[in-house]
């Protein structure tokens, strides 16, 4: 009986502080921004990116009118003509021979960077692979099957990679022109970033990654696309209406916390297009650049359409495939959820010195006690809280302007608790959860 009164008061308790204050609407500079995004020209741009025939990363570098040379110059151009407050340049590295077995040659790899400054150095990134691959024969499909081997030394062999990930790409550039057209103030710096080497095993990006973390640059996450146009699968299902997101574990991690986040935004400003959330790093034996974040130690999640056509994908007929109206969509739950987070203040930190959690039982020995660090911004906090069994957050409340809040009867033991900042236009921040520490015996 005593357990039911304790839940009930927590109920009780939730509904209360809900009504405090709901979750205010939404922006309406966002919503003009997601209103510019353009299916026209994201189509038009990404058939002249096909026109390139190919652009595998060890393809020619020298011409201007095939390969991936020229098609990396015309994607650096179309952003530097974009808008001025774009901050255009390449990222240029010297990969050499073996550095994986389909880098077989010495080769420069260029991604190609525009910078929209915000009021802080802190990053977002957004990004797509440009390069492509034709690994013969069947493609991905003679792969997944088991009745072909690939072949990587097919390097100007026709690949348009129209959707893998020519797609992501013309996500990537439509959102650098709706962001800096829009005359929003983002408190977050802006980047937006096509890259190569992805086929060869997340080169590009993996470099970046490298590049940004040596120079102690502040990424607070990185959301990247990779084949996000297509609606019909290889199996004849088809879906218009959702788009798949992966996010690497633990429960709780910085990924996990950002894909949620994402649902949330995209929820409340493209509410027909629901974001299916994926508790694994990636596809079975598929990778893409998030990953490659991953591993250097950054925040990273991965969109991917929900209906793959595998024997579109690695080949020379990957083309005429994508459905613009889907990828619109896709681009303004990108656009969304940046927006919000570049606005937001950075989430609190909800760990001390030692990295041990701000959360014990005072001042009764049975209550949830949360402290956490002020953010930069911020205006208020919300709190969340959950089963301890439950993978997303169940209740939520506005606490104000403090740095501490308590749950009277709430045993730690029995809920996961989280915290986010949000600033007085009511954007808020990603969620930072209370990880329990491991106990010392």
């Amino acid at each position: 009986m005593k357990n039911w009164v304790a839940f009930a008061t927590i109920l009780l308790l939730a509904v209360s502080l809900r009504a405090q204050s709901a979750y205010p609407d939404v922006d309406q500079r966002i919503v003009k921004l997601l209103g510019a995004i353009s299916e026209q020209r994201m189509e038009q741009n990404l058939r002249r990116l096909v026109a390139f025939g190919t652009r595998n990363t060890m393809s020619d570098q020298a011409s201007t009118t095939r390969g991936v040379g020229a098609a990396r110059l015309w994607i650096f151009d179309q952003l530097k003509a974009t808008n001025p407050k774009l901050q255009v340049a390449f990222d240029t590295h010297q990969i050499p021979k073996g550095r994986s077995d389909r880098i077989t040659r010495d080769v420069e790899l260029r991604n190609v960077v525009a910078v929209l400054p915000g009021r802080t150095p802190r990053r977002i990134y957004v990004s797509g692979h440009y390069d492509t691959i034709n690994l013969g024969g069947q493609g991905q499909i003679g792969l997944n099957g088991g009745t072909a081997t690939a072949n990587f030394a097919n390097d100007n062999a026709d690949a348009p990679g129209m959707d893998d990930d020519g797609s992501g790409v013309v996500l990537v550039m439509e959102l650098a022109r709706v962001f800096a057209e829009s005359g929003i103030n983002f408190d977050a710096t802006l980047v937006f970033t096509a890259v190569a080497g992805e086929e060869q095993g997340l080169i590009g990006a993996r470099e970046e990654a490298r590049t940004v973390k040596a120079q102690n640059i502040p990424v607070q996450a990185v959301f990247n696309n990779d084949i996000v146009g297509g609606i019909s699968g290889g199996d004849g299902s088809t879906d218009g209406a959702t788009i798949r997101l992966y996010s690497e574990g633990p429960e709780d991690s910085p990924s996990r916390a950002l894909a949620m986040f994402i649902q949330r935004i995209g929820a409340q400003y493209v509410p027909s297009h629901r974001v299916r959330l994926m508790a694994r790093r990636d596809r079975f034996g598929r990778g893409g650049d998030h990953t490659a974040w991953n591993l250097e130690g950054f925040t990273a999640v991965g969109f991917r359409e929900s209906r793959e056509n595998y024997s579109k994908q690695h080949n020379a007929v990957d083309i005429d495939d994508v459905s613009f109206a889907y990828l619109a969509q896709n681009a303004r739950v990108n656009a969304a959820g940046m927006a919000v987070l570049a606005l937001a203040p950075p989430p609190p930190a909800v760990k001390d010195a030692r990295g041990n959690p701000t959360i014990d039982r005072r001042p009764t020995g049975y209550d949830a006690h949360l402290r956490w660090t002020a953010s930069p911004g911020a205006a208020g906090y919300r709190i969340f809280w959950r089963d301890a069994w439950a993978p997303d957050w169940q209740h939520d409340a506005y606490v104000g302007n403090v740095t501490e809040y308590t749950l009277p009867k709430s045993n730690i033991d029995d809920f996961v608790f989280g915290v986010a900042a949000v600033d007085a236009e009511g954007h808020e921040s990603t969620i930072n959860a209370y990880v329990a520490a491991p106990a010392a015996y």
